[in-house]
């Protein structure tokens, strides 16, 4: 747990006395630290010398010793003290970053910068004043920006400092900032300092936070409470040591650490469960951390011989864990002082789980259904920040903080401060499309940050893009072709509206296609039941195909053959017994010499599947593998046309170097790089991929390529291979 050393509203009165702050300093940093530190204090104490911070109207330089403080208590090292005490530098000095990287380097300059980027993204991204769903979904969407955007996990780790030094001032400033000051500290930074772990940060946020939002509530609950969180704190105290040393007494090895509920976790608690204060039993609470589940049990009942429990305030989620797998046992019991306290009894491997798995604290808390890679994310940086305590002071943390990029992800911002979260390498044309259908059809231009942009430009998080549209128009086919775009979603809505434009267009073209390949084959079909038996509902459907090229005039000249069906066929329901002739090449059907054969596309049949022949009406005899699904069903409506075929054998053993369409299916974990991994593995056994789909949900991808191969011990071979690949479920042929 990441926790300061005493109570961070200390900070405000080391910004009384610098200079004692400093020389406080002195037990944590070594002496080279310790001077850069006081050249810092003395060149930020010369640049904010009568200067205020802008968004609460105070004076900056105490602002910046107090803030620092925080961070210092955090154990940071220097270069992070360093860059919070010159957190407002740029706002004062022209050439400030090569100012700073000239006197207190890289590292601290690339600190500043990100503050600075943190800053102005902030100030730009506006919350939505409404609570509903929609308001909470860009809320999120906030927060995952500013973690975003950021390289360096110590940046947010700054401003979460400055925001809590922040809400010591808010008190003096008009009400219009109070609110909103304490409304986006609520939303967007609590849930932050939450997320990373460093709770005193998260506590001290929260109940200022709340204590200008609703100050009625925020004293009545401290009045409740009765004491001082001191004397509460005193109470925790007391309390661990008595049943630290009843466990020692029965030989149960235990960590044990406690904290006093906060103002505003009691409030959440009685809003969400419609509670009376006195009905809120873990006012006070003691966690306890064990080796084994048997030793959990023998604390629980140390726990309940020392302290009575109180009835009907017991839960066992280790028998019967919640459905996110979270599992401890929480009892409540009678308190020394005749006070309640609530005792979490777990082992380390739950508490790890509850800490960064599925379970996590802070996605309890806010109710959440994130996605899990940004999860994942969140757990690394917090697991990180507790690596930090195992360091040396002396040690280079510059690449040990560098966090891992959410680089699948990118954030723009609309001119009104609304968030848009696209996939990386979109582009201005994605982020219109995300705003509304029609103004991605009418888009005609765009600018970022202010300056006019080609359509194809990427974006990056943090950038105000506005976009320039024509009254009326529509897409341009060359979006699709020229890397206009990049999501899915907006490449979908530019071929529904080229695709319902031009489907007379295609209809009429489709037409005179098939007129002229009737022409050719001198057949007079009708074309209801030629567009039936080639699939299609209606012969307008099989046209606007024709006519954008989905069917090809040499699909329609092999539908346009009549099939010689075999005279043994018309008169007989016996289904006829191919005798393959091994030495053949192609598909060989009994009795019948250079028959027409066409494998079918339903169930795509790869050598040496079992097949199956089916005399069609005009296009020869379709091969099925004989498991296919429409070969059942057309055998039922007419099982006289059943013919056995096989396989030649230069076909069975992939000689005669003729490739076979095949359809997969994939099932994974959705993660970044997951269909480079699997396209890279196709490459490398020269498949060639003439399909693929793809589509996500819950963080399941669901994936189907069509797959040219020359046998079937070949496709077994690549989904074999495919099985391999981290995150995939399962592989099947379609």
């Amino acid at each position: 747990m990441v926790a300061p050393t005493r109570p961070l509203a200390v900070s405000v009165a080391e910004a009384a006395d610098p200079q004692g702050w400093l020389a406080r300093l002195a037990d944590r940093y070594d002496a080279d630290d310790m001077t850069r530190l006081a050249d810092a204090m003395t060149w930020a104490q010369d640049l904010y010398a009568g200067k205020r911070y802008a968004p609460i109207n105070a004076p900056i330089f105490p602002h910046a010793v107090a803030a620092a403080s925080i961070v210092a208590d955090l154990r940071l090292n220097a270069d992070t003290v360093i860059a919070t005490l010159l957190f407002c530098a740029a706002d004062h000095l022209p050439d400030a970053a090569a100012q700073i990287r000239a006197r207190f380097g890289d590292t601290v300059a690339q600190l500043v910068d990100g503050i600075g980027k943190v800053r102005k993204m902030a100030a730009l991204s506006q919350l939505p004043a409404g609570r509903q769903h929609d308001a909470q979904q860009q809320i999120e969407t906030v927060r995952k920006m500013l973690l975003a955007m950021v390289e360096d996990i110590r940046v947010v780790l700054v401003k979460l400092a400055w925001r809590t030094q922040t809400m010591h001032y808010l008190a003096h400033c008009p009400e219009s900032v109070r609110l909103a000051i304490a409304r986006e500290t609520l939303d967007i930074f609590a849930p932050l300092a939450n997320r990373l772990g460093v709770w005193q940060i998260k506590w001290e946020l929260e109940d200022l936070g709340f204590r200008f939002l609703e100050p009625v509530l925020y004293k009545k609950i401290a009045g409740l409470l009765d004491e001082k969180r001191a004397d509460r704190e005193h109470f925790i105290s007391d309390a661990i040591a008595s049943l630290r040393e009843a466990l020692l007494r029965q030989g149960v090895k235990a960590d044990l650490m406690g904290r006093p509920k906060h103002i505003y976790s009691i409030y959440k608690k009685m809003q969400q469960k419609r509670l009376d204060f006195s009905e809120v039993y873990d006012i006070r609470a003691i966690r306890v951390l064990v080796d084994s589940v048997a030793d959990c049990y023998a604390a629980l009942g140390v726990v309940h011989h020392i302290w009575q429990p109180i009835p009907g305030e017991f839960d066992d989620y280790i028998s019967h864990p919640k459905g996110n797998f979270y599992r401890s046992l929480h009892t409540v019991v009678v308190g020394p002082q005749d006070k309640a306290l609530e005792v979490q009894i777990r082992t380390v491997e739950m508490h790890e789980h509850a800490e960064y798995g599925v379970a996590a604290h802070w996605r309890y808390k806010e109710g959440g259904h994130g996605d899990t890679r940004y999860e994942e994310k969140i757990a690394w940086l917090r697991q990180l920040l507790d690596w930090r305590d195992e360091m040396s002071q002396q040690t280079p943390l510059a690449e040990a903080f560098q966090a891992e990029q959410f680089d699948d992800t990118v954030y723009a911002l609309t001119p009104a401060g609304r968030v848009i979260a696209l996939p990386q390498g979109s582009t201005p044309l994605d982020f219109a499309y995300h705003l509304h259908s029609d103004l991605g059809h009418r888009c005609r231009g765009a600018k970022v940050d202010g300056h006019i942009v080609p359509l194809s430009t990427p974006l990056q998080t943090g950038q105000r893009v506005e976009i320039l549209a024509a009254k009326e128009g529509g897409p341009s086919i060359d979006w699709l072709h020229e890397g206009y775009l990049k999501s899915h979603r907006a490449i979908q809505k530019v071929r529904h509206w080229l695709r319902q434009q031009n489907l007379d267009i295609a209809i009429e073209t489709g037409r005179g296609i098939l007129e002229r390949e009737i022409a050719r084959s001198g057949q007079h079909p009708n074309l209801e039941d030629l567009a039936t038996r080639m699939g299609y509902k209606q012969l307008n459907e099989l046209l606007a195909a024709v006519g954008q090229n989905e069917v090809t005039s040499r699909d329609l000249a092999m539908a346009l053959v009549p099939a010689p069906v075999p005279a043994p066929l018309e008169t007989s329901d016996i289904v006829k017994r191919a005798r393959a002739d091994h030495q053949g090449e192609g598909i060989l059907i009994e009795g019948v010499d250079k028959l027409m054969t066409m494998l079918s596309k339903c169930c795509k049949p790869v050598p040496p599947d079992p097949v199956v022949g089916f005399v069609t009406k005009g296009r020869g005899i379709s091969i099925h593998r004989s498991d296919c699904a429409t070969l059942k069903r057309l055998s039922a409506q007419a099982p006289e046309r059943l013919i056995t075929a096989d396989w030649g054998d230069k076909l069975t053993r992939g000689q005669n170097g003729q490739v076979f369409a095949a359809d997969i299916e994939i099932e994974a974990h959705d993660r970044p790089s997951l269909l480079r991994d699997i396209s890279d593995l196709f490459s490398r056994d020269k498949i060639n991929v003439t399909a693929a789909q793809t589509l996500t949900r819950h963080q399941v991808a669901n994936m189907r390529f069509t797959l040219e191969i020359r046998d079937g011990e070949a496709l077994q071979r690549i989904t074999a291979q495919v099985q391999q690949v981290p995150g995939v479920i399962r592989v099947s042929r379609r």
